[in-house]
């Protein structure tokens, strides 16, 4: 039995892209909380947000790591996951947690190059590359706080996919 891997990072970091690379390569499942909660809500982010507030959202975040947690799964986060002590708590003890680490600038052009309104609701209303500054300022400590691994997410997702098969050989074998 393998123990789950959570990705956790800033929006845009990669954790969906790179997840499905490194489940194939693992031959595991792959789960995105996101995704799971939309589906399992009939809703995007934002109609939840708009609905029950960026609360009632994180709760049924929650809810959705919990409910996709399972052995030999790769789970994508949702960016703001590590804001709860109780989700950073659970997938440490649960799994192997991976930091995906980006720059704000990076991240801001990777979200302005391909943006997704509905699912990606703005967190402080303000222009991509500002928010991006200030959401980081304010995650990264819990980001580290919550991973047993920290990547670099600036490269390419091959290479990213390769320093996490890297990383996870390495602690099996600890």
């Amino acid at each position: 039995m393998s123990l789950p891997i959570y990705l956790i990072g800033a929006r845009g970091c990669g954790k969906t892209t790179v997840g499905h690379a490194l489940a194939l390569a693992l031959d595991y499942a792959f789960r995105d909380t996101d995704h799971f909660l939309q589906q399992s809500t009939q809703q995007t982010v934002a109609d939840i947000v708009a609905a029950e507030g960026w609360e009632g959202f994180r709760r049924r975040e929650t809810q959705s790591l919990v409910a996709v947690t399972a052995s030999s799964t790769v789970v994508a986060t949702g960016g703001g996951m590590v804001l709860a002590e109780e989700n950073r708590q659970f997938m440490r003890e649960q799994g192997q947690v991976i930091y995906l680490q980006a720059d704000a600038e990076v991240l801001a052009a990777r979200l302005e190059a391909y943006p997704e309104e509905a699912q990606r609701p703005t967190l402080t209303g303000r222009p991509i590359a500002d928010e991006m500054v200030e959401v980081l300022k304010q995650r990264d400590q819990l980001y580290h706080q919550a991973a047993h691994h920290v990547i670099n997410a600036m490269q390419s997702p091959e290479q990213v996919v390769q320093q996490m098969l890297q990383v996870l050989s390495l602690a099996r074998a600890s």
